[in-house]
């Protein structure tokens, strides 16, 4: 009897747990939407002209907001991926570049230390 009362309250408490969860996505969602709204009044509110002074249609309007938003996000995305790098210490295109044509001078004035050497050897 009392594994089932366990049984039934763990099930009752797990019911409850997943409502709230629900309930939280939902006022989220609710929040979001409501964001949405209000940005897409503003933009339908805002008068813009193009380059021939005409005011732009809606659609027009919603085309370059698209792009804004896309240009954002490219650039957030570009400063997480740097970040990720750095964080997990892995070398970009550029350093590896860099480091490389370091490797190849140092070659080259120890080809030529060797060279000074070998002059010196020799007399």
């Amino acid at each position: 009897m009392k594994t089932k009362t366990i049984l039934e309250l763990l099930t009752l408490s797990s019911s409850l747990y997943i409502l709230a969860k629900d309930t939280q996505l939902l006022e989220k969602i609710s929040t979001l939407s409501e964001k949405g709204k209000d940005e897409i009044n503003k933009i339908i509110s805002e008068s813009q002209l193009d380059e021939n002074g005409n005011e732009l249609e809606f659609v027009d309007k919603l085309i370059l907001k698209i792009h804004e938003f896309k240009e954002e996000l490219n650039e957030k995305i570009e400063e997480r991926v740097i970040k990720f790098y750095k964080k997990i210490n892995v070398a970009h295109l550029d350093e590896i570049k860099a480091l490389n044509e370091k490797i190849e001078k140092s070659d080259m004035v120890i080809a030529l230390l060797e060279a000074r050497l070998n002059k010196l050897e020799a007399k």
